[in-house]
Parts: C-alpha cells; structure tokens; sequence
C-alpha cells in the first residue's frame, strides 16, 4: 500500500482536519460576523430576485443561496443571516421574490408565502448544525441533509 510521507499535500494530517465554517474562522470579531451576516442577506436579497423560468411557478435561486450560506457559516451565524433577511423583509425592504409587485413588509410575509419564509430559519438550522458536525466533508451526505432542509421547507 502506497502511503504519503508527512507534511505532503495529502499526507494523513491533511486529510483528517474537521470543515472549519467561516463563523469560526471570523474568530471572535464582532466586526467580522456582522459583515458576513449582511454579506450573506444580501445574497440572499439578489437570489430572490433571479428568476429562473419554470412552469406554473417561476422558481428562484433563493433556497440555493440558503443553502449555501449555511454550509458556509454555520448554524449561528446561517440563522442570524436569514434573521437578518426577514428582518429587512418585515422592514419594508424589497427583498422577496414578489416585492414590491405583491406588497411589501409584514403584509407580504403574513401572505401565502410568509409559512416559506419562516421555514427558511429552519432550514438553515438543520444545514449548519450538519456542517458543524462534519458532514459538510462529504458531498453525498450534505446533499442528503439539503434533501431534509428542502422538505422543511416545503413540509
């Protein structure tokens, strides 16, 4: 069996490091975390807004761009991220897919959508606790915990 001295690029040390999420890697900055948040509602906000043509419902990149960020920030700062998202929503920003067209504000979220939007707190919970706990190392395994997160959504 062919084994790698240490210190190569795939030595044992290497391959054994545990997916450190960006909300560790900010350390304890403060700064850091808030501007990941934004950065991350934001993205948010701009994926509501591409609308990728399908028939009877035109569908978003949103759960995508969730899903995303959470695998990327973790559990605390994914749920701080869409806090932040509906937050600016019930504020009366417009950054759903519907806005301003369907409304702005609490009178959109409280509208056939708001059930979805709230679930988005839910979903990003559910991926960022997985990646916390190492499953964000293996495509099949985080592609099974989307699976979970997109049911509750849609659940």
């Amino acid at each position: 069996m062919f084994t790698l001295p240490q210190g190569t690029f795939m030595s044992t040390a290497a391959t054994n490091t545990a997916y450190q999420p960006l909300s560790s890697l900010a350390g304890n900055s403060l700064a850091a975390k808030i501007l990941l948040v934004v950065a991350g509602s934001l993205v948010l906000w701009v994926s509501a807004k591409i609308k990728v043509p399908f028939y009877p419902v035109p569908m978003t990149l949103q759960t995508l761009a969730l899903f995303g960020i959470a695998a990327a920030y973790g559990t605390r700062l994914g749920v701080a991220t869409v806090a932040l998202y509906l937050i600016e929503g019930a504020l009366g920003l417009p950054v759903f897919a519907g806005t301003p067209e369907k409304g702005i504000g609490l009178a959109y979220m409280f509208g056939p959508t708001g059930g979805y939007l709230a679930s988005y707190i839910f979903a990003a919970a559910i991926v960022g606790y997985a990646v916390e706990r190492g499953m964000g190392r293996n495509p099949f395994k985080l592609f099974g915990v989307m699976l979970v997160a997109e049911v509750a959504i849609l659940g």
